[in-house]
């Protein structure tokens, strides 16, 4: 992979925690805050969602830098390693963390009578984007682990 590249993904990677931070500490606690105004049986749930959400960024975060520390192993010319390996296991483990979490964190509010259209596309567009990254994470975690295996056996041959 070309310099440019890796730089760019790592702005990317830059970006969208700075975007994360952002939305976690201003757009989210506003936005509960309207939700609460607009639907009053939300009212109480707003510290838990809030909470809630705020578990959520930690895996979040994780697995963002995991993937910094692949994009490091690729700029290395170590992306087929243990150590890449790992890191795919870890953004695959915070990705179904994350799609587990806010499942339940809908379900509280499906069970509460708490419902609007945009708060299930809301939840449905996160737990399938966090279910995709696993799902690819997992894929390339195995592929990876293959060649690992192809290159060590090809190691022993020689």
């Amino acid at each position: 992979m070309r310099r440019g590249s890796i730089v760019f993904l790592k702005l990317v990677l830059a970006v969208m925690g700075l975007v994360a931070i952002m939305a976690c500490v201003v757009w989210l606690p506003a936005s509960v805050e309207h939700y609460a105004r607009i639907h009053p049986d939300l009212a109480l749930m707003r510290y838990p969602l809030l909470i809630g959400v705020y578990v959520t960024a930690i895996p979040f975060f994780i697995a963002l830098y995991q993937a910094y520390v692949l994009l490091k192993l690729i700029e290395a010319r170590d992306a087929f390693s243990e150590s890449a390996v790992r890191a795919l296991q870890r953004i695959k483990q915070c990705a179904a963390t994350i799609a587990v979490l806010y499942a339940v964190m809908f379900a509280a509010l499906a069970l509460r009578q708490i419902w609007s259209p945009a708060i299930a596309a809301t939840g449905a567009s996160i737990v399938f984007a966090a279910l995709t990254v696993a799902f690819f994470a997992a894929v390339l975690q195995e592929l990876l682990k293959q060649a690992l295996q192809i290159k060590s056996e090809n190691d022993l041959t020689i």
